[in-house]
């Protein structure tokens, strides 16, 4: 069982920042894949990045202005976004994924709230 907990969200104008952080506890493997989702209202939750063990991935729409990163020690993600845009306005679950013998857990949390705005 993996418990998460998020924070940073908010409403910010176009061309802001803001920075999102999820801590997670409980039975952590240790390996596991952390990531970020989002999900608009009316549209399917998508991948906005995700981190292994110093591996990066990120969506199309996110390379080059968001920034994922872990602390270990904390089991803690974050996620960097710069240069927002209206059309990144959703609801960001901060996720965890163990992989075992070729299946995948999921974890999730329970959303944070990112409003860009004029």
């Amino acid at each position: 069982q993996v418990q998460l907990v998020e924070s940073g969200g908010g409403l910010v104008q176009p061309g802001g920042s803001l920075r999102l952080s999820c801590a997670a506890s409980g039975s952590i493997l240790s390996f596991n894949i952390m990531g970020w989702y989002r999900q608009a209202p009316g549209k399917e939750r998508e991948l906005v990045a995700a981190i292994t063990s110093g591996n990066t991935n990120y969506a199309d729409s996110a390379k080059g202005r968001f920034t994922i990163s872990r602390d270990n020690a904390k089991n803690t993600v974050y996620l960097e976004m710069n240069s927002l845009k209206p059309d990144d306005t959703a609801v960001y679950y901060c996720n965890v994924r163990h992989v075992l013998y070729g299946r995948n857990y999921d974890y999730w949390g329970q959303g944070t709230q990112v409003t860009v705005s004029s």
